[in-house]
């Protein structure tokens, strides 16, 4: 027999990988990971973007008029002890370099505290003269914090919507328990991708916003899908007795796993591009917001579908009374027929019921009539007729007189 690939026999059930019955692990893990998410938002916390943050940008080439270059730690210092000079108490918040592949002019982003338009103008001017780099080519930006809050809140406003309209739709597609599941999942993959944005420090820009809204719509996506064929393996499941809800629902995440790690693949390699080949070898720095929080929070939507949706879908069956009775009668058959007690029995039960009823008709068939005359045995003797007390001897003589 040829052999069969691994997805075939995930999706008929030979190559079983326990998922669903594992959950508590799974829960575990899961639980470990949010309380880090969670430490990391009130040790470390977020680092805001000048959109959200509010502050003062100033904008520097990387090379000098007499044609020098200039590395971020010069031009940090630099713009550190321009602000200072114009306002006391004022320090840079980030520095990034942005450009210098593919023919593009280099250039550093200085991100400082606010400042008054008077006062970056001074610094503005002592940073000119510090660095003998070409006015012209120095900017500074004046953003307010304001501007950043009202973002938050149409990203909030616009992701409770998102939640409401998920929660109806899943409750009329299949029902109140999936449609929980589903958002249980999203929730945990927004947790663990805002949790690596906080342990890694990228800053919060509205890029980070986008993205955000963005796997919102993928990590649902594959959940839909996994609990599409679950409804399809569990229809009618109660009125069976040899599979469980739990294992119908593991079948069923075996079956689609496949397609999910496809799609995740195909989904994180231009992500990924773009992350690691567009802001790391080409410079494009404003993409690796972009790209971190799509790259992290579509890894962990795959991940959350096949391992937490179903899992917590399972749990909150079991509680039903329907589902709980059929598991036991399951469970309970299964147990009788290792045991030996009730199938055998009622084998040997019904093999001697057969026995009795073949053979009373041949008792009945041999037993004599009442009344009935003993049956006499046949002499067959050669020539003649069955022998008797009036029969006559053979021969041809004559009768005598």
């Amino acid at each position: 027999m040829a052999r069969t690939g691994l997805a075939t026999r995930l999706y008929q059930g030979e190559a079983n990988i326990n998922i669903v019955g594992r959950r508590k692990q799974w829960f575990i893990v899961a639980g470990v990971l949010v309380l880090i998410a969670i430490a990391s938002f009130a040790i470390r916390g977020f680092s805001l973007g000048i959109e959200f943050a509010g502050g003062t940008s100033f904008s520097v080439p990387a090379t000098t008029t007499s044609g020098a270059s200039l590395t971020q730690t010069e031009v940090s210092d630099a713009v550190q002890k321009a602000i200072e000079e114009a306002h006391p108490g004022a320090e840079v918040v980030s520095a990034q370099k942005l450009g210098g592949r593919a023919g593009q002019k280099e250039t550093f982003t200085v991100r400082a505290t606010a400042m008054s338009p008077a006062e970056s103008g001074q610094a503005k001017n002592a940073l000119v003269a510090d660095l003998g780099v070409n006015p012209n080519d120095v900017s500074d930006d004046q953003v307010s914090a304001a501007w950043g809050g009202q973002v938050t809140r149409q990203a909030i406003i616009g992701l409770v919507i998102f939640l409401i309209l998920v929660m109806a739709y899943l409750i009329i597609r299949f029902e109140w328990r999936m449609a929980a599941a589903a958002v249980s999942s999203l929730l945990l993959d927004l947790i663990l991708t805002a949790g690596v944005y906080s342990l890694v420090g990228f800053e919060v820009t509205p890029s980070t916003v986008i993205g955000f809204l963005t796997i919102l719509g993928y990590s649902l996506y594959d959940v839909v899908v996994v609990f599409d064929k679950v409804q399809e393996n569990t229809r009618g499941i109660t009125a069976g007795s040899t599979r469980t809800y739990a294992e119908a629902t593991n079948l069923a995440v075996n079956q689609t796993i496949m397609r999910s790690i496809n799609t995740g693949l195909v989904a994180l390699l231009p992500v990924g591009g773009l992350l690691f080949i567009g802001a790391g070898l080409l410079g494009a720095g404003t993409l690796k917001d972009l790209g971190l929080v799509l790259f992290v929070g579509m890894g962990f939507g795959v991940i959350s579908s096949i391992m937490f949706a179903a899992p917590v879908l399972t749990a909150l069956k079991d509680r039903e009374p329907k589902i709980k009775a059929h598991t036991a009668r399951v469970l309970a058959r299964r147990a009788a027929a290792r045991s030996g007690d009730v199938a055998p029995r009622a084998e040997r039960q019904r093999s001697a019921n057969a026995t009795e009823s073949d053979e009373a008709p041949a008792m009945a068939a041999s037993a004599p009539r009442p009344g009935s005359r003993p049956t006499a045995k046949r002499n067959t003797n050669r020539g003649g007729r069955p022998g008797g007390a009036g029969n006559r001897p053979q021969g041809g003589g004559k009768r005598r007189s």
